[in-house]
């Protein structure tokens, strides 16, 4: 058994119930705790020399910080289809049966005008940079991953950014809805 793995198993009997602690105090689920604490492990075992590491619990700690960080900001990311409660059975109105449906009387392409008019005036408000990833990726279908390629942004960055326009938008466009149900 090489050193590295030795001090591998000493941390997690050292440190394990204390981190799963740590971290089950920070999430909703224990599938959610026993999850990160195993990324922790995992890039525990990346380092190629473990001794190189002054305060290993503080190491463990911090890396589990940000582990629950990193997994709260992709539970931001959210489609364009999450705006809105689409399927809402008590309600006969649908922002999805405006927008897809191919009639061109008046009252439906006023209803599909009005619709955009909000979706645009709304990305007009947000800052840019939540704007343009916005766009790029539920107007000109980019993956996110796509967009941070071409920026060179880190891909958390820009999941970031997309989860808070989404959620002004959301915000936003509620009232619209609200207006049509009255409508």
């Amino acid at each position: 058994m090489t050193q590295k793995t030795k001090n591998i198993i000493k941390a997690v009997g050292d440190y394990g119930k204390g981190l799963f602690n740590f971290i089950r105090g920070k999430v909703t689920t224990e599938a959610d705790a026993e999850d990160i604490l195993q990324d922790v492990w995992v890039q525990l075992s990346n380092i190629t020399d473990t001794d190189d590491i002054d305060h290993l619990k503080g190491w463990l700690f911090r890396v589990a910080r940000n582990k629950i960080i990193d997994r709260n900001r992709k539970n931001t990311e959210q489609l364009i289809d999450d705006l809105v409660d689409y399927d809402n059975e008590e309600d006969d109105f649908n922002f999805a049966d405006i927008l897809l449906t191919d009639e061109n009387d008046p009252e439906s392409l006023y209803l599909k005008e009005l619709f955009w008019d909000e979706l645009f005036a709304a990305l007009d408000e947000l800052p840019q940079k939540q704007r343009e990833v916005f766009v790029w990726n539920e107007l000109e279908d980019k993956t996110l991953q796509q967009i941070a390629d071409e920026t060179g942004e880190n891909l958390k960055t820009i999941i970031s950014r997309k989860g808070y326009a989404v959620k002004y938008l959301r915000s936003r466009l509620q009232q619209l809805y609200n207006e049509f149900l009255d409508y």
